[in-house]
């Protein structure tokens, strides 16, 4: 006596999946393509955040965050006036400091202001200082308003 035991999914079932997935894959897709300006807030919320623990990294292994002249880049190639031994570097995946969302730099100063060891502005939508809704600044100190 033979006993088959065939696992596995049917053409059905596998259909059934697909048309599921592409259900909510079309769901998801049109909210975030109305919502593009907030989708890039959230991303350079994001990308704030990720510079921030890079330079709390860089500080720890260097016992200073970098000046505003050597700026962001300090995190991918090390500065001239620390020691090779200290910078244990690159701190952010890429080769080059990535653009906020709307292709705009970041602007990094150090010190911060109000006694901040740095501030780190992504200008928003306008690109330009102030502003609110989509244009407005985003920093290191009010990522929890966005």
């Amino acid at each position: 006596k033979m006993i088959s035991n065939n696992s596995g999914f049917t053409l059905v079932e596998l259909l059934v999946v697909v048309v599921i997935l592409s259900i909510i894959v079309s769901i998801v897709g049109v909210s975030v393509l109305k919502r593009p300006d907030e989708a890039r807030q959230g991303a350079a919320k994001t990308q704030i955040a990720s510079f921030k623990g890079a330079l709390n990294l860089y500080y720890i292994h260097t016992g200073k965050f970098p000046t505003t002249e050597q700026g962001l880049k300090a995190l991918i190639a090390k500065p001239d006036d620390i020691d090779g031994n200290r910078w244990k570097g690159p701190y952010l995946d890429s080769n080059k400091v990535p653009k906020d969302p709307w292709d705009s730099e970041y602007v990094y100063q150090q010190p911060g202001t109000e006694g901040a060891d740095y501030d780190i502005t992504c200008y928003g939508k306008d690109g330009a200082q102030g502003g609110t809704g989509y244009d407005a600044d985003i920093t290191n100190h009010n990522l929890d308003e966005f």
